[in-house]
Parts: structure tokens; sequence; C-alpha cells
């Protein structure tokens, strides 16, 4: 059999080598090079429970906590049970993390965990040791072959079945398809469409795009979680300061050197990453700033140096001495709860496709993501996902047929740039039912202007995007109560019963 992988990251690289594990050959497809993905970013940690003072109950309980009643538990479950034996796994495959001075692994806590549960790498660099151990693991077969620099475009489907996928040569500007047995979608969330984010340019939320025009159902669309702390400096990008860092100790303040969080939740730096991410933009507002503070100057250079060398060392770069002086920090978006619904397997509402990681929404991260739970999602879904497309029986391919491509150039840096600080002012932290209208008719106006068949990667990445905005923002307007990562200033008040929105190409038939 043969299956294609979309996607480069933890879930992707996971469930590929669960195909080579069964026997098959894989083809692997990535938009840029294979370790470009929100993967190698990861600094804080990977959550399992491995400690001999946790439990599995009690990660059940913080995770199902923190999503605001929107959990699928079973989903949770699953998680929660099959995380240890992933990373245990690793280990066996070569992934090597912190151990304390007894030689035990180090755990850290980090906001709405009960307990010390956040296994990490190199101090601040799991991502990349999670993603270097796979990717090794991945080239020890002989059945992969591995496609840079590719875009997807499309599904090639008929009959609520896929068959393939379309990409874009990236390198000759060539449009190419490819059949398949079944394909994993892995291409991540879509964070990057916002003017202030911690994502790579490539998280424009292609996949989500792909599968929704090819008629799978995507569901809680509006969920985004904004990382409270991000680099806030001119001319340096949004680049991650992880949560471990609250966790060990730093504390917030704002431009008069005050700390605010305790104002705002009894948890203070601690409380759930919506929380303090709202908090932050609250007393931004308050005090007429841009930017608050980071203050890590009591942990002392010698611990941030072994603890933090990554986040040390960027600071250091733009000329933040760490251990001397407080961080300036604003929120961005981070990491998208909502996606391509699925089941607890990976199935799409599409047969023959199965979903994994950030594209997908399987119901475990609910409302609002409990941190340093989406690595171990990968691992996990990306695993289970495999395992579903092996026991799917695909029914006789059908041919995927060489399409006109539009050749055309648009000023689409200025168009882009103005549709990522739209969405950043109408989607963003804090929205407003108006703002909501207003986002939803500009990307729908948008979407409809450049849905067509362009063989230019910043065209098809302007639809793209316009499409995600629109879709979020229809989801939102839906939503008639504040939630999790989603709140309105228009509908303060808790959601009751909440339910999970769902959005189908039925919902936006005028725009197509």
């Amino acid at each position: 059999m043969a299956f294609v992988v979309i996607g480069s990251g933890v879930a992707g690289l996971r469930a590929a080598i669960e195909l080579l594990n069964s026997g098959a050959e894989v083809w692997l497809f990535t938009k840029e090079q294979l370790t470009t993905s929100n993967t190698q970013r990861a600094q804080g940690g990977i959550a399992v429970v491995l400690n001999e003072n946790d439990s599995i109950e009690r990660h059940i309980d913080d995770t199902l906590r923190a999503g605001g009643g929107l959990c699928r538990k079973e989903a949770v479950e699953i998680l929660a049970n099959e995380g240890p034996q992933r990373i245990l796994e690793l280990i066996e495959w070569g992934a090597t993390f912190d151990k304390d001075s007894s030689g035990k692994l180090a755990f850290t806590r980090e906001a709405a965990h009960s307990t010390n549960r956040i296994l990490h790498a190199s101090g601040d660099a799991t991502g990349k040791e999670i993603e270097k151990t796979l990717v090794e693991k991945l080239f020890k077969y002989d059945r992969i072959k591995i496609f840079e620099h590719r875009m997807l475009t499309r599904f090639i489907a008929k009959d609520n079945r896929c068959y393939g996928a379309e990409f874009l040569n990236l390198i000759s500007g060539r449009k190419e398809s490819v059949n398949a047995d079944a394909i994993i979608l892995a291409t991540g969330g879509y964070g990057a469409i916002f003017k202030n984010s911690t994502n790579p340019k490539v998280t424009t939320g292609d996949g989500i795009a792909a599968a929704f025009l090819a008629g799978a159902v995507l569901e809680d669309m509006e969920f985004i979680q904004f990382h409270p702390t991000a680099l806030k400096m001119e001319n340096a990008p949004s680049f991650l300061i992880s949560e471990s860092l609250r966790g060990e100790g730093a504390v917030l303040k704002n431009d008069a050197g005050e700390r605010f969080m305790e104002n705002y939740h009894p948890m203070g730096e601690l409380a759930p990453r919506d929380v303090v991410a709202r908090s932050i933009v609250f007393e931004m507002r308050k005090r007429f700033i841009d930017r608050v503070y980071l203050d890590a100057t009591h942990l002392g250079e010698k611990h941030l140096i072994n603890r933090f060398p990554t986040i040390y060392n960027e600071c250091r770069r733009y000329g933040i001495e760490i251990s001397k002086q407080p961080i300036p920090v604003a929120p961005a978006a981070h990491y998208t709860m909502g996606g391509v619904k699925t089941d607890v397997n990976g199935r799409t509402t599409i047969e023959g496709l199965f979903a994994a990681g950030e594209v997908a929404c399987n119901g475990v991260h609910g409302a609002n993501r409990l941190a340093s739970n989406s690595l171990l999602e990968g691992l996990v879904f990306g695993r289970r996902a495999a395992i579903a497309a092996c026991s799917y029986t695909p029914p006789k391919s059908v041919p995927a047929k060489e399409r006109a491509c539009i050749e055309a150039t648009y000023p689409t840096l200025d168009r882009m740039l103005d549709l990522k600080e739209r969405i950043w002012e109408r989607l963003g932290v804090i929205r407003s039912m108006d703002k909501l209208k207003e986002m939803y008719e500009y990307a729908a106006w948008l979407f409809v202007r450049f849905n067509k068949e362009f063989c230019s990667r910043e065209l098809i990445t302007l639809r793209n995007m316009a499409l995600i905005a629109l879709v979020i923002a229809k989801s939102a307007l839906a939503r008639k109560g504040s939630i999790g990562a989603h709140y309105c200033i228009d509908t303060p008040h808790p959601c009751v019963d909440p339910q999970h929105t769902t959005i189908t190409l039925s919902d936006i038939g005028e725009l197509l």
C-alpha cells in the first residue's frame, strides 16, 4: 500500500513512522524543508505522566478544566493514557530529556497544571530534540520518499472520498498531482495569518482550507490560543518566551514596575493562558501601553543560562540581558484549537482523508489547550491516524485531471500585510460583534476575488488566509457567550451548555 503524509511536524513524522512500521510505502510532502514546522519552535516541553507524584487522573482533570467544558473526554483519556508509552518510545529511539541531580527525569510546571509534569530537553529546546529523534528514526526506513517545497493546493476528491492531492512545486512553479491509498493531513494550524504570531510563516491554514474546499467539516475554528508572552520589540520577531519561565518564578509587571496579574486572577502568572493573555491586554489598554514586562532577574544568571539557553541567547541578540533586565512582552497568536473535525482515530468526514496534530480538531483541547499538551497530541494521535489509515480499504483510484493554471501578477504583499493587520484587530485576544462582522464581510470579498486556479504561492496563500479568516469570524459570531480562548466584549458572560461549532461548505454557499 502507498500512503501520502502531508506535513513534517511531530504528528506527520510520527504518522509516517507508524505507516512504515506496517510495511507501507510512504510519500511525505512538506511546504518548505523537512524541519520547518512549529514542532522545532516548541520550547517549554511536553506534558506526560511519568512523575511518581503525578497520576493519569490528574492529567485528565487538568486538561478538562483548561478546556472550558468543550473537551471530548474520550480524546483526553486517550492522550493521558497513551502519552507515557509514546515518550518512553522516544527515549528508546534516542531522545534525551533533561534530568535532575539524582539522574531522574526533571519535570517543571506550567499554567493550569496541578503538579510538575512537563518534560523538557536542553532547557528550552524540547521540540528540536523530539523532531531530531523522529527524523533520525524516519531515515532508518528505505520505503520513505520526501518531497520538500510542495504546497498543498487541493485534494482530489469525488463523492465524499479522497483519492489524492495536488501540490504547487515551489521550485518549478508547476502543479503536481499524486494518488494514494489514503492521506494523512498534518499541516499544522493557522497562527501565521495573524500580524503578531509565534508561528513560522508557513502556517497559513493551507491544509484546513484544502480539506474544507473538498467538503470536510471544520470544528471550533474560533478558538485561537494567544500566548501571553512573546518578545515585543521593534525590528524583532514575536519570539516565544516560554510559559516555563513563569512556571519557575518569573513575574509580569507593567510599565511602572508593578505586578498586576493578581488583580485579575488568584493564580496570578500561572492562570490559564487565555486569562493571562486577556489580562495583559486589559492592563495595556488601561495604561495606554503596547507591552508589559516579564521579570526573571531574581532567578539568577546561571540558572537562566542553563535552563533557558534559547530564550537567553535570543533576547541577548536583541540587547536584552534577562538576568539583569525584564523582557518586554505582549500576546501573540500561538496555537489553534480548531481545525478539520476528526474522531479519535484521525478520521475526517471525507473517506480516505485522515488528520492529526494542530490541523485537526478531535476535541482533546476543547476551548483552551492545556500548556504542553500539543507535542503529546501529535505523537499520540499521529500514530492513531496511521493505524486507522492502514485499516482503510481504498476504492479504485480516480485519476487526477490536469487543470488550467492562471498566471497572474497582483501586488499581494501589501494586501497580505493589510489582511494580517485586520485579522489581528478583529479576531484577536478581545473581540466584538461589530468587528467580527466587518472581518467576515471583508474576508468573504477577498476570498471570492482570489478563489481561482492560480500558480502563485502568494495568491494561493492570500486565498487561504481569507478563507480561514471568514470561517473564524463566522464561527465566532455563532457563539453567544465567551469561553476559553474566545472572548467577546459584547457577550462576556460564560456560555451556558457550550456546544462545538461546525462549519461546512453549505454554510458559505453564496461565496462559491
